[in-house]
């Protein structure tokens, strides 16, 4: 499992390992060797060999030196703000029926308002990080205890 970026999900040991890899494959580079020999030799995808190659003739070995994780997007404190003015409308305001802030709800408003993506992780924490809290309702609803209001209680036709 690999992220846009070198690292992306791989354990420590791993990112060491690649790390290895690309500096063996700039040695390589060094020496002229072709990228199909040398991704045979390290048991790696030529393509590989071949993204390394490029950005080894830009930069040198340090270029193939690990970047880190892309950072996410970030909120202001201003469009935070702008975010829990969005919130306070309420959720009919952004076409949900019910009256219940979910963090994907909360996501597809940031998405929407601000043209960033978060992740639903990423919701969570900038909402703790902003001292929101969840909350679980009093009571659980169930199928019969929401009706409509335009219910009646006259019997159904050829019930009696």
């Amino acid at each position: 499992m690999t992220g846009s970026r070198e690292g992306g999900g791989l354990t420590a040991e791993r990112q060491q390992f690649r790390k290895e890899l690309r500096l063996k494959a700039a040695e390589r580079f060094a020496q002229g060797e072709a990228s199909s020999v040398i991704a045979k030799a390290l048991r790696v995808n030529v393509r590989s060999v071949q993204r390394w190659r490029q950005k080894w003739e830009q930069g040198g070995p340090r270029a193939l030196r690990p970047q880190g994780p892309a950072s996410l997007p970030r909120l202001s404190q201003e469009q935070f703000a702008q975010l829990e003015a969005e919130l306070a409308k309420g959720q009919s305001a952004h076409g949900w029926e019910d009256q219940r802030w979910t963090l994907a709800r909360i996501k597809t408003v940031i998405g929407r308002r601000f043209h960033m993506a978060y992740t639903i992780q990423g919701v969570r924490k900038l909402l703790t990080r902003n001292g929101w809290s969840w909350q679980v309702p009093a009571r659980r609803e169930t199928a019969t205890s929401i009706r409509p209001p335009t219910c009646k209680s006259s019997p159904r036709p050829g019930t009696g």
